[in-house]
């Protein structure tokens, strides 16, 4: 009795407005019980642990499952989809650069960085992307490296496009399947985001964020531009409409989950789906989306150039325009590669900074900064780096619409 509604209740309620409501009832939990943070941050991690684990074999499925039933001749737009992923992550390491010289961050470098080893040049962010791209299919899909699972999915699903019918058919029920079971999952997401947002407002980590206020204005303040400008200019461009309804769909329904799952990758199955209501092409997004995860980094970028930049101004070290552009260019390489790097972002910040003659010691210092202030950086990023996924996404199967109905 008590059930019937509660599920009347759900099913006409949208997940939108469950979520927005799991948001206040979880800060208002951090607040009002801190002590019970700790158990509903379970459902948090049960949600995000079902969502990494169900997304390899999701988009391993999809993307086998969308080319081997292609239809030859049929357009795909992965090709303007890959431009407008480096425009952005170039265009955002350049706002963060401009950001960085108009308010220089000075750094207290007393902390310690985690015992991680970061990359020396972009030659090992390159070979660790290659080395992911020729890893064993079931390591690539137990061990979530997206870049091995697109690899042989796509390999896989060119090779379906010559089997039976039959064999075709089978893939794409299959890939229903599998599309049903992260549709299950995503229902729960209010639950999860309850318990993510109570552990991270309950967090007494939040007070160590006062002394880097300014680090953290510049930070998310070029991620907010990114998000309400540039990515708007970028998609206008393309589609020469209001871009507004698009972009700010996508940072509702994509940006706020990404804003506390903290993971690319777990946001994947709430980018396909977004993308599937939004009627995109579902050759063109079966395959971008993923690649999104790995490889469009815009907010990685912003963190790698404000970073790097506060490390040298702390050291006194002038930086001309000639490398502040040369920092963009490295930024946008590094940040397509984060994914391939443990730690991420923030353990290619020592690479970048190698630019203004920075030591390693100095350099993983500032890394540990960036992993006292993760709690809102990474945050940030997360949401910026996967809402764009669906943007650029949107964007480029809207303007191939525009250039048909011409």
């Amino acid at each position: 009795m008590i059930l019937s509604p509660l599920t009347r209740w759900l099913k006409r309620t949208s997940l939108v407005s469950q979520i927005a409501m799991a948001l206040v009832i979880g800060i208002v939990i951090a607040l009002a019980f801190p002590q019970a943070a700790p158990s509903l941050g379970v459902l948090g991690t049960l949600f995000i642990a079902a969502l990494k684990a169900v997304a390899p074999v999701l988009v391993f499925v999809l993307v086998m499952s969308a080319i081997s039933n292609h239809k030859v001749g049929e357009a795909t737009q992965i090709k303007p989809v890959l431009m407008l992923y480096g425009v952005g992550t170039l265009a955002a390491a350049a706002v963060a650069v401009a950001a960085s010289f108009a308010f220089p961050s000075e750094l207290v470098l007393q902390s310690k960085a985690e015992s991680m080893a970061a990359p020396g040049s972009i030659s090992e962010v390159l070979l660790t992307l290659l080395m992911n791209v020729v890893s064993n299919p079931v390591k690539a899909i137990a061990e979530a490296n997206y870049i091995g699972v697109l690899a042989w999915a796509v390999g896989l699903g060119l090779a379906l496009r010559h089997s039976s019918p039959n064999t075709r058919a089978a893939l794409h029920d299959l890939s229903d399947a599998v599309t049903q079971i992260i549709q299950l999952v995503i229902r729960f997401a209010p639950l999860g985001i309850l318990g993510l947002v109570a552990t991270t407002f309950a967090d007494s980590g939040l007070q160590a964020l006062k002394g880097y206020a300014q680090l953290l204005a510049v930070l998310v303040g070029c991620m907010l531009f990114v998000a309400l400008v540039v990515n708007p200019l970028i998609v206008w461009f393309m589609i020469r409409r209001n871009p507004y309804p698009l972009v700010l769909t996508c940072l509702r329904e994509s940006g706020v989950t990404a804003f506390f799952t903290r993971s690319s990758a777990a946001n994947i199955p709430i980018n396909l789906a977004l993308a599937k209501r939004l009627g995109l092409n579902e050759d063109t997004y079966s395959v971008a989306i993923p690649l999104g995860a790995t490889i469009n980094m815009a907010g990685a970028a912003i963190t790698i150039s404000v970073l790097s930049l506060a490390a040298a101004h702390t050291m006194g070290i002038h930086v001309d325009i000639p490398t502040a552009l040369l920092l963009c260019v490295v930024s946008a390489l590094c940040a397509c590669g984060a994914s391939g790097v443990a730690g991420g972002s923030l353990l290619l910040i020592p690479l970048a900074c190698s630019l203004f003659g920075i030591s390693n010691d100095v350099a993983m210092q500032v890394v540990g900064i960036g992993f006292i202030i993760g709690i809102v950086q990474d945050s940030a990023e997360t949401a910026l780096n996967s809402s764009t996924d669906v943007i650029f996404t949107a964007a480029a199967c809207m303007a191939e619409e525009r250039k048909q109905a011409a």
